[in-house]
């Protein structure tokens, strides 16, 4: 089984308009509404890839219960969110079809009490019992302490089970000097870690500061991963617009499905880059286009080298 964690979970809703215009009033073509965070989108995709998943975190208030209505009839995944009192936020998504760009609005999240912090560490420590990963995502919400992620990077690494950190800011910066096995930021996330932009020597820096793997997000530009086994780049084909939301989510799943099933690294960076762009093209996050996907995993071009033993 393969553990997700979204401490901030969210309902997310995509309106499509046909042009999206400031200062008017817009027609909306189209309504859908997901289960989401970005932990929920990275086990949508991962269920889909045929893994078990189990997602956890936090769900309370009319939201959380139309979650949880709307989780509970995917295969593969298993519910095992941690109640609260507080109401689960909304994620806004606004597509504009004429252009294909999106805008989102994302709430803060409910406040997390202590105790229902400590009920969700002691949930969390269950679960690892019988997991084979654990990927650690998203925003905190208000009242989980800034350094939750560190905690349960070291809490996962006591029970022997690899972690992905997807996460940013303070978050991340703590997270990372926990030693997690793959951190995954995109580049502006990854540049206000290590104060660097160029890539390489931020993905460097970012390993020397504790994580074992990092995999950095160059949107059109592909991946870049560097670990102990060597360093590659993936690059997609070409670019494709649509709906991004969720890409990033994608690549993660891609790094964790192809983690457990022992693939070496350039074949989870090729996976990784396939389901980032089926994601572009499918119409709402967690999801991805199959025929974009496989076609894809045939044309994504990785270079790179492997360290020396």
């Amino acid at each position: 089984m393969i553990l997700t964690v979204t401490l901030n979970t969210a309902l997310d809703i995509t309106y499509r308009v046909r042009s999206l215009r400031p200062h008017a009033s817009h027609r909306v073509s189209e309504v859908t509404e997901r289960p989401g965070g970005k932990g929920v989108n990275v086990a949508r995709v991962l269920a889909a890839l045929g893994h078990e998943v189990t997602v956890t975190g936090f769900t309370g208030g009319a939201t959380g219960r139309v979650v949880q209505e709307l989780l509970a009839p995917v295969p593969g995944i298993v519910d095992a969110l941690v109640p609260i009192t507080g109401t689960t936020r909304r994620t806004i998504a606004v597509a504009d079809e004429r252009t294909g760009d999106t805008t989102q609005l994302n709430e803060p999240g409910p406040t997390i009490t202590p105790t229902e912090w400590s009920a969700f560490q002691e949930a969390y420590e269950d679960l690892l019992a019988s997991a084979s990963a654990v990927a650690l995502c998203g925003s905190l919400p208000p009242g989980v302490p800034v350094g939750a992620y560190a905690g349960l990077v070291r809490t996962a690494r006591s029970f022997s089970v690899p972690v992905l950190l997807d996460t940013s800011g303070e978050p991340l910066r703590r997270g990372v000097a926990a030693r997690p096995d793959i951190i995954k930021p995109n580049a502006g996330e990854l540049a206000e870690l290590t104060g660097s932009h160029d890539p390489l020597r931020a993905t460097q820096d970012a390993r020397r500061r504790g994580a074992r793997a990092v995999v950095a997000s160059l949107g059109a530009e592909g991946l870049l991963a560097v670990s102990p086994e060597g360093r590659w780049r993936a690059a997609p084909p070409a670019l494709l617009r649509g709906n991004p939301t969720g890409a990033g989510d994608s690549a993660v799943a891609g790094l964790l499905s192809g983690l457990v099933e022992h693939l070496p690294w350039p074949a989870r960076l090729t996976r990784a880059t396939a389901l980032s762009a089926a994601t572009v093209q499918a119409p709402v996050a967690g999801e991805f286009d199959r025929g974009v996907y496989e076609e894809w995993l045939g044309r994504v071009t990785v270079t790179g080298e492997v360290s020396a033993a």
